[in-house]
């Protein structure tokens, strides 16, 4: 996912620094949210050069409260630091932030981003499971802006020619990617299995689409004991031992992987909706040779993360209504729109999903849809950071083959039960 590196390429990361905020949700004994005034957006890279535009309509209908944007490097993990060694000086250079949307109980539990009022936004005009990332502690601390869901890309004329219909389940998937990629002298499947954020967003899928899950409570209780955590391991540790996940997958960021499907290297791949718009473009060996389908699971679809951006208000902000009315901008109907035509984003409004016009440009949403309903967050922790890291190097092991999934849920039991309880 080139947004929010996450999966998130997950992850475009995108923090708005701004000034004002009148919906903005103050503590007792805080100081009355302050005026309006200029404001500056900065952004891990606008790869698809749509925000610029966006901005400028903005600042043409506010001569006082100009945006002016700020790009960092294209990188979750150096925004991330970035931003995070700003909050923690008590800089009020961040106003909003456009964050991850796993970091959004980090950065709550922190004291880094401010409540916010729901009614303040159109809630009930989204996806309902976005929602649900941008809160902490049954509070909303942010706005959903962009969202994602994983999506499983399969070389549709490969599979048509063998007479095979899309895997809908691990079955499925394992015996085509082991039987079919060998004769056109492809590798069967791959993910995002470097050991970065990518790898603990393919963990989790597997994890959740078995049914289990690593942490519940907001961090506070570690659930990765289970056999269903350990069928999720095993699905990964399977590929590799079976040959149909191959070596050079386990060295597969977002990109690599996109690349490696649209050269004709890949009969399936898992990755973000973005690769859709990529590998259908003019160069592209595989333009209108694939298609896209649910992740499979044990015996069914199985569970995507999500991912994608949420926009929160620095507590350290000045002018927090001017924050509130560019949220609000930025979420509108009719900008989100653009962040699906102009960034080849997916959006947080619902409506957009069932658009006719839309659907006949991006053949995709319906899926797309299908899969963000059905997609759960990322385990929420106020230690995300290490809860992740955690996860990336236990799920390495198991993918090298070092330790069976039996070892692995032990492991990762006693690391997250230690993470959690210095939280």
């Amino acid at each position: 996912m080139r947004w929010m590196h996450a999966a998130g390429r997950g992850l475009l990361i995108l923090a708005v620094l701004l000034a004002g905020y009148a919906g903005f949700a103050t503590q007792p004994g805080a100081e009355a949210p302050k005026g309006r005034g200029p404001m500056t957006l900065v952004t891990a890279g606008d790869l698809t050069e749509y925000l610029g535009p966006l901005l400028d309509d903005w600042n043409r209908g506010h001569a006082k409260e100009q945006v002016t944007l700020v790009e960092l490097p294209d990188s979750a993990d150096e925004t991330r630091a970035q931003m995070i060694s700003e909050l923690r000086s008590g800089s009020d250079r961040f106003d909003v932030l456009n964050i991850d949307v796993a970091w959004t109980s980090e950065f709550a539990a922190a004291g880094w981003i401010s409540p916010l009022q729901r009614d303040r936004f159109p809630l009930d005009s989204f996806l309902a499971p976005v929602v649900d990332t941008a809160t902490f502690d049954g509070r909303l601390y942010a706005v959903p802006y962009v969202t994602n869901a994983g999506l499983l890309y399969y070389r549709k004329d490969i599979l048509e020619r063998a007479g095979e219909r899309p895997p809908h389940t691990w079955a499925q998937l394992a015996r085509q990617a082991r039987e079919l990629a060998p004769k056109y002298g492809m590798d069967g499947y791959a993910g995002q299995f470097l050991p970065y954020e990518g790898l603990t967003v393919n963990a989790t899928e597997a994890v959740h689409s078995a049914g289990g899950s690593f942490l519940r409570d907001d961090g506070a209780r570690v659930t990765v004991d289970s056999a269903s955590a350990r069928a999720g391991l095993e699905f990964l540790a399977g590929g590799v031992r079976d040959g149909w996940i191959s070596p050079q997958a386990r060295g597969y960021k977002e990109e690599e992987s996109r690349q490696a499907f649209q050269d004709g290297r890949l009969l399936f791949l898992r990755n973000w909706p973005y690769v859709y718009s990529m590998a259908n473009s003019p160069g592209s060996k595989v333009a209108g040779a694939f298609g896209a389908v649910p992740l499979p699971g044990p015996s069914g679809p199985g569970t995507s993360v999500l991912g994608g951006s949420n926009l929160a208000v620095s507590s350290h902000s000045r002018h927090p209504e001017s924050a509130a009315d560019l949220i609000a901008y930025l979420t509108s109907e009719r900008v989100q729109r653009q962040v699906l035509t102009e960034g080849s984003l997916p959006p947080v409004r619902a409506a957009l999903y069932e658009d006719p016009a839309l659907i006949r440009a991006y053949p995709y949403l319906p899926t797309l849809r299908q899969s963000v309903l059905a997609a759960e967050p990322r385990p929420k922790s106020p230690r995300y950071d290490q809860v992740s890291l955690a996860v990336q190097a236990v799920v390495q092991d198991v993918m090298a083959l070092r330790q069976t999934p039996q070892q692995a849920v032990e492991r990762l039991s006693r690391e997250l039960g230690a993470i959690s309880r210095r939280g």
